[in-house]
């Protein structure tokens, strides 16, 4: 891999290169490609751990990362419903927000192909 190549898998190596090594490799990597979840599991979990700690920055990336997993639409709004109430309601709002502006760009997207 070549340090364009890896600058542009993740937005940490550029300046943090150990880090964008670790994102890739270990996170990505072993993590993501253990055998006991799915892709799609691991992704539901995720973006339902993001939601519950509050973790907007993360989210959008990961929200597109579950649709491209198998995620329908529908079980990303029933799950941030759902999450109102164990995560509490502001959170699950501005989840809302990040999800409809993700599906958005998913559906310009999906027009351009």
């Amino acid at each position: 891999m070549t340090d364009a190549s890896a600058a542009s898998k993740n937005p940490f190596s550029d300046i943090a290169p150990a880090l964008g090594k670790y994102t890739d490799e270990v996170l990505f990597g072993d993590v993501w490609k253990r055998p006991g979840l799915s892709p799609r599991d691991r992704s539901l979990i995720t973006v339902a751990s993001l939601i519950s700690g509050y973790r907007i920055n993360e989210m959008p990336f990961h929200v597109k990362r579950a649709l491209d997993n198998g995620v329908t639409r529908d079980e990303l709004i029933d799950s941030i419903t759902h999450l109102a109430f164990y995560a509490g309601w502001p959170t699950a709002a501005t989840a809302l927000g990040i999800a409809r502006k993700v599906l958005e760009q998913a559906d310009i997207e999906k027009k351009g192909q």
